[in-house]
């Protein structure tokens, strides 16, 4: 029999309803439960849930109601606008420099980068963030250098020992492991009693890992401040999101938790940052954790070494770019007298000049050699390493193999 099932409140400032709130609306999802009729096998309904959605700005650049105090203040919209800017042009040259060969596998971040300059606009320096391997946007906030993105993309691991705050986490390419790593980190700020969280990015095709399950029951038990980020790009490589899951939105997968589930219109920067934010405050007061599911799309293809177009239609993507993030915010602030076309020719100028520089910065770093691969295992390596090493210096260069 078919009940209708109402998600719970996702109190994020300590409203029990935010569907009251501006921006938010209430969506109900069905589930098959037994119906609750009075007399008919004891039954009654012992819970109710409900996911809420946020938007403050739609595809039009139109606002949909009241804005947070950040987004009535032109000078940080337009500094999240160029953040993006600046992401996107960064990207376009990492993949050229790959196409050239002259980097690794690389993936991008096209389509996404709203997610994650508004994550990264809504944290603290003292907060520990443990990304994935697309969070461009969110990096670059935090202060990560371009050379370091791609030195690691190269395959130098010295990228990973990158700039901004030596507590986030490196770039992670094992499925939902960062989410543990989150969790593990938001449990020791607890402990430590610091008013400090943890942010852990994951894809909408990592939800279905056990990692994931385990990290936000962890979170929901212990009640610890962190805050899981579910990109949902509609896209985990070929698997379509219908494919994925039966459920009717990622959010509610934190009820099983025990914990509030949001969902974002991830193409939304407003919205983004100001649901992280309210997130990690009540996370930050000892309000626990939150899931908050952003809905935007990869752009791209999986990574360089994908080919999108074997499995979806050109048509799906025409619609998708109709509606990625820059555009909106451009009108908005472009209607507001805060952007006009001069000023985003001289930001493309200017963030492709850094963009070179940096690039040039890293054809000039000097390789590592051979030993790097063997000196950070064990303190003392046992003697078949110490031959490996010395094969690999004997070899190395020389184009031939090893053995």
């Amino acid at each position: 029999m078919n009940q209708r099932v109402r998600s719970r409140d996702c109190p994020l400032s300590g409203n029990d309803n935010l569907s009251n709130e501006p921006g938010y609306t209430a969506a109900s999802f069905d589930q098959h439960v037994m119906r609750s009729t009075p007399g008919a096998y004891g039954v009654k309904t012992v819970a109710e849930f409900k996911v809420e959605y946020l938007r403050y700005l739609d595809p039009q650049g139109n606002i949909t109601g009241e804005l947070p105090a950040f987004a009535k203040d032109d000078a940080a919209l337009l500094k999240m606008f160029a953040a993006m800017l600046r992401a996107r042009i960064f990207d376009t040259k990492a993949i050229n420099l790959q196409r050239t060969g002259k980097l690794g596998t690389y993936a991008s971040c096209l389509g996404q980068e709203a997610t994650h300059v508004g994550v990264g606009a809504a944290t603290r320096p003292e907060d520990s963030v443990a990304v994935v391997y697309r969070e461009i946007g969110t990096m670059f906030w935090r202060g990560v250098r371009m050379t370091d993105v791609l030195l690691y993309w190269g395959g130098d691991e010295r990228g990973n020992d990158f700039g901004g705050p030596k507590h986030d986490f490196p770039w992670c390419v094992p499925i939902a492991t960062q989410m543990l790593h989150a969790a593990g980190a938001a449990m020791a700020f607890k402990a430590r009693k610091e008013r400090r969280c943890a942010i852990g990015f994951i894809g909408d095709g990592g939800t279905s890992e056990g990692s994931f399950y385990e990290a936000i029951n962890l979170a929901g038990v212990k009640h610890l401040p962190v805050v899981f980020m579910v990109v949902n790009n509609k896209w985990a490589i070929s698997v379509p999101i219908e494919e994925q899951t039966a459920a009717r939105t990622l959010a509610q997968k934190a009820i099983a938790a025990g914990i509030p589930g949001l969902q974002v219109d991830g193409n939304d920067v407003i919205a983004v940052r100001d649901a992280t934010s309210r997130a990690l405050e009540k996370a930050r007061n000892g309000g626990g954790p939150t899931v908050i599911e952003t809905l935007t799309y990869r752009l791209s293809d999986h990574t360089t070494a994908d080919d999108a177009t074997r499995y979806r239609g050109v048509d799906e993507v025409n619609d998708a770019w109709q509606v990625e993030p820059l555009i909106r915010l451009r009108k908005l602030l472009t209607a507001r007298g805060a952007l006009d076309e001069a000023q985003e020719q001289a930001m493309k100028a200017e963030f492709t000049r850094e963009v070179e520089a940096a690039a040039q910065e890293y054809f000039n770093t000097a390789k590592q050699t051979t030993d790097s691969m063997f000196d950070y295992l064990f303190a003392n390596p046992p003697r078949q390493l110490e031959t490996q090493k010395a094969i690999a210096r004997r070899y190395a260069g020389t184009g031939r193999p090893s053995h």
